[in-house]
């Protein structure tokens, strides 16, 4: 199991949660690197774009968009379903090419490199 960051604005997200939807969330959150090797699980996907790697990971309503540094999973973003940021990306998306969507909006890298920017918390 690899270590979670999530930088300040992830953390703010998640914040916004009540505390028992928070830990349930975080309990179905686990990352093992085999996972992220074989991506044979639907709740993970990869999202790749000018040679950066991000992985999504669903929980419930939710989606974990991530990248996994030498020893640790940093956490960009955590998105409901039902934001009008997340509609946004997903407004347009063909069921099945969701990652592949996701690679070449420049909406979704934007929100990416606001976290990647952030500190982490």
């Amino acid at each position: 199991m690899l270590q979670i960051v999530f930088n300040v604005i992830s953390a703010a997200e998640i914040s916004q949660l009540g505390t028992l939807e928070q830990l349930e969330l975080l309990d179905e959150f686990k990352v093992k690197e085999e996972d992220l090797e074989n991506l044979e699980d639907d709740r993970f996907g990869r999202i790749e774009r000018d040679n950066k790697v991000l992985f999504r990971f669903r929980a419930k309503e939710w989606r974990f968009y991530f990248e996994v540094l030498d020893d640790h999973v940093r956490v960009h973003r955590v998105l409901h379903k039902n934001t009008f940021q997340d509609f946004l990306f997903r407004s347009k998306l063909s069921f099945g090419a969701e990652d592949e969507e996701l690679a070449q909006s420049k909406q979704f890298w934007h929100l990416i490199e606001e976290g990647r920017n952030a500190d982490p918390s």
